[in-house]
């Protein structure tokens, strides 16, 4: 994020009175600039200029030579016994001992001392101690432990040397303050920029905006000093030829990304003679840092300024590498480049890239390349300022994942006014620091294609209709001219007709496309707290929908008989699949693999709750816990019919577009399912707990359908991951499946480590629901009194429990309140292959109350109907 120091804004904007990072950064959130941070002061505490007065080589035991310096930090912080135990013979200027280790300097130099109390970056804090046999007093500083990087000036190694007076525009003496001399006090606002504001990833941008917030000065640097009107050069398509010659530059695309030129415009200056030895000044090294950026080279520095302050990136060539003309132009099949950070990379024919006859030296507008950079003896370089696509910029980075300072501001919209006038501010730095001189002609190619940013129409009340805020013309006018558009008026209203803007954006603007993009623009500035909170009106007649009603009673109603709703990552793996031994040909095999899966060894989507829910199990049982009752209610998914078509972006897509893309997504369905391992409470003094069984499985997804409104059937049945001869079919009361729930596998349970006995169920949830009746009738309530009878039926071990009850109830008729399974037999009591099934009924019918011949009957013709349907018989 772009890091702003507030004496390098104040270059470009009046700051308020007193103004310091916070006040700043609350003016630019005002104004939709988040901050992002507040970087303080680098260095705190008495950082001040000292004298070298004396200087003692010390030779240590462990073979290490020391210095042991008196030095002269002014009156206010000299102290004359600063050092009793070993005091300096003839001395007549009261100082301070400090013990050094480096040893560039000599008496008399002028260098930066930290006394105690100071705090340096790290932080470290500093202060007076015995070391090496001395009372070091403070310490003489390198300019790493300054945080200025790894030197300024010519002080690569070693302290910082000022001179012995006077030196590059330093006027210092003993005790002056260090921190203002080298700008170490200054704060630093780092913001948030938005994708749309590109523009304020630079110094010109931001101050922009802090003069929109404040009313105060705004001076662009883009049409300031050297780089004004008079100072353009003329457009020249060049050719080679003799030295001051334009550099002969061409612009080929024959590949634009959604009709974009992947380069609009191409400016190249040549300036020579630049002394490889000149060091970048000072301020501009600690401008640099304080943005965030390292200090490089003179001409890497000077780059990396001017895009930081203006927003245009450069790049500066070797110029005597270069062999040829520049040709911007896209990459070609199995050409590579080692960029500046020394990897060598494959290009794609999509990239956008900068070559001369050698071939390929720059990836466009991201990084360029190590054949052609600018070193430590360049004396000549070609700077770079062109106009990039974000688009072609944006694909590049990210197909090389190499983002740049340049590509950051490329992707989101450079000014395309600005390449002129950075290089010639650059050359101009160069020539100033360097001893450089610019080259008489420069290049400056532009495509027939130049864009230009289309005209906008806004109804002058479109923005008080759009926002809900009276905005008076000046309002609209004004606001739309203060951040640089130009406004006329379109059509002169007739009669009681609405005045109609054309609004021009600036060139800085690449956002504002929309009559919308405007009215935000005024909304913004006018102040988002002038629009008001108004709470909408919700329609009567709405609410939860039937499904979202069904799901909550669901969760709820197993939450409430003591499941844990869990939430999984619906990632899975055949390995997984193999695990719950689903088979071969088996639907949940028709899975969706992703492309870009966020894990490797996770790239399915899963196509059973339990394929994610029974790993959540495992990893519970494995950090510790006894048991588990899990529950989750999630979407699956199933392979779509096949490639899903990509409509163009231009237009809606059309209807047929529509239904093709839904017909081949992934069918998706809305699932329940629940994992119980373990006891269902603790151990206690009554004895041994009961453990979670197939029967309690069941039970949640019977308690499930109680809470929906629906009425569910339980049959024998057989499906991975259950237990062959412990698994249950769950229909609805029309016959249609719904899921399983038992008893899992034995062999399921050893592969996720879960306890003995561990079952499952998984059922189709939104199906479930939508069986429900939509309307219940309850009918009348009797207030007879109720006769209860008992009934046990022999049947065949296969014959469905449901299957009998429902016979039972066509017997009784509407005399049977309810009928009640209670107990199930096989044993030696009943015959091979048959079972008992026990049943509890209810009867109260609503005329009258029932006698003994009547209960009779009902009983005779309940057991008739079980015989005639069944073949089952009365157990004795």
């Amino acid at each position: 994020m772009p890091r702003i120091p507030l004496t390098w804004l104040a270059d470009h904007v009046e700051l308020e009175p007193g103004a310091t990072a916070e006040s700043v950064a609350a003016r630019l959130v005002s104004v939709g600039l988040e901050e992002e941070e507040i970087i303080p002061a680098q260095v705190t505490g008495p950082l001040v200029v000292g004298r070298v007065l004396d200087l003692v080589k010390e030779e240590q035991k462990n073979g290490k030579t020391i210095n042991w310096v008196r030095v002269d930090v002014g009156d206010e912080h000299n102290e004359e016994k600063d050092n009793p135990k070993d005091p300096q013979p003839g001395e007549e200027v009261p100082s301070r001992g400090i013990i050094c280790g480096a040893h560039n300097f000599v008496p008399g130099d002028l260098v930066v001392v930290s006394l105690p109390g100071t705090v340096l970056p790290g932080p470290f804090p500093i202060a007076a101690r015995k070391t090496y046999g001395h009372m070091s007093d403070g310490m003489i500083c390198s300019t790493a432990e300054l945080g200025l990087g790894d030197g300024i000036g010519d002080e690569t190694k070693g302290i910082i040397v000022l001179g012995k007076g006077s030196a590059e525009g330093i006027d210092a003496k003993p005790g002056d303050d260090a921190i203002a001399l080298f700008g170490l006090g200054e704060e630093v606002v780092d913001i948030n920029v938005t994708p749309d504001r590109g523009y304020c990833f630079s110094m010109r941008g931001v101050a922009r905006e802090y003069g929109h917030a404040t009313g105060g000065a705004f001076t662009d640097p883009a049409l300031s000093g050297a780089a004004g009107e008079d100072s353009r050069p003329t457009d020249a398509a060049a050719t080679s030829g003799p030295d001051g010659e334009p550099v002969p530059v061409q612009l080929k695309d024959d590949s634009p990304i959604r009709g974009q030129i992947g380069c609009t415009a191409y400016v190249a200056q040549k300036v020579t003679g630049i002394d490889p030895s000149a060091p970048s000044p000072r301020w501009l090294q600690q401008r640099l840092i304080l943005a965030g950026m390292r200090p490089i080279s003179l001409s890497v520095d000077v780059a990396n300024y001017v895009m930081l302050d203006l927003g245009q990136p450069l790049h500066t060539f070797d110029a005597d590498k270069l062999t040829g003309g520049i040709t911007v132009r896209r990459a070609r099949t199995g050409e590579t480049l080692i960029t500046l950070d020394d990897q060598e990379r494959t290009l794609f024919e999509e990239d956008l890239v900068i070559a001369d006859d050698s071939g390929v030296i720059a990836l466009a507008g991201v990084m360029g390349g190590a054949s052609t950079e600018a070193g430590e003896s360049t004396t000549s370089v070609l700077l770079e300022g062109a106009s990039f696509s974000p688009i072609s910029v944006a694909r590049t980075a990210r197909r090389h994942r190499l983002p740049s300072e340049a590509s950051k501001r490329f992707e989101r919209g450079v000014d395309p006014a600005l390449p002129q006038i950075a290089v010639q501010k650059a050359a101009e730095m160069l020539v100033e620091f360097g001893g450089g001189t610019i080259e008489p002609q420069r290049t400056h190619v532009r495509t027939e294609e130049q864009p230009a940013l289309a005209p906008i129409d806004l109804p002058l009340g479109f923005a008080e209709r759009l926002m809900g805020v009276q905005y008076s013309r000046e309002d609209v006018v004004g606001r739309l001219e203060q951040i640089g558009c130009t406004v006329v008026t379109a059509s002169t209203p007739a009669a009681g007709g609405e005045e109609v803007l054309t609004v021009q954006p600036p060139s800085w603007r690449p956002d504002l496309t929309i009559r919308e993009a405007l009215v935000e623009e005024i909304a913004r500035l006018v102040g988002y707290d002038q629009i008001p909170s108004v709470l909408p009106k919700a329609p009567g007649g709405r609410g939860l929908t039937r499904l979202q009603r069904g799901r909550r009673a669901v969760l709820t109603a197993l939450a409430e008989s003591g499941l844990t709703e869990v939430l999984t990552v619906p990632f899975t793996s055949e390995q997984v699949l193999d695990d719950l031994q689903v088979p071969a040909d088996d639907e949940r095999r028709s899975t969706v693999c992703l492309l870009n899966p966020l894990q490797d060894d996770q790239p399915l989507m899963r196509s059973s709750i339990l394929a994610t829910l029974l790993p959540a199990a495992q990893l519970n049982i494995a950090r510790g816990e006894d048991a588990v009752a899990l529950t989750e209610a999630g979407t699956v998914f199933f392979r779509g019919s096949g490639q899903v078509p990509v409509p163009s972006a231009e237009t809606r897509p059309t209807d047929a577009e529509l239904a093709a893309i839904d017909a081949a997504l992934a069918p998706q369905t809305r699932r329940l399912a629940g994992v119980l391992a373990g006891a269902v409470a603790p151990e206690g003094v009554a004895g041994k707990a009961r453990s979670w069984d197939w029967a309690d499985a069941i039970s949640a997804v019977k308690r499930a359908a109680d809470a929906a409104g629906a009425q569910v059937e339980v049959v024998q049945g057989e499906i991975a991951p259950f237990h062959p001869g412990r698994t249950a079919e769950i229909r609805t009361a029309e016959g249609d499946l719904l899921g399983h729930a038992g008893e899992l596998h034995p062999s399921v349970i050893k592969a996720f480590k879960l306890p003995a006995g561990a079952s499952a169920f998984e059922i189709d949830l939104d199906a479930l629901i939508e069986s429900a009746p939509s309307v219940v009738d309850a009918g009348p309530v009797s207030t007879l009194p109720i006769a209860k009878e008992d009934f046990a039926f022999v049947v065949d071990q296969n014959v469905p429990a449901s299957a009998v009850r429902a016979a039972m109830l066509v017997g009784l008729g509407d005399a049977a309140e309810s009928v009640r399974l209670f107990d199930e037999y096989r044993g030696d009591q009943v015959a091979e292959g048959k079972k008992s099934l026990a049943f509890a009924v209810r009867l109260r019918p609503l005329e009258s109350t029932l006698n003994t011949k009547q209960i009779a009957q009902l009983r005779q013709q309940a057991i008739d109907a079980v015989a005639t349907a069944m073949g089952g018989e009365l157990r004795a």
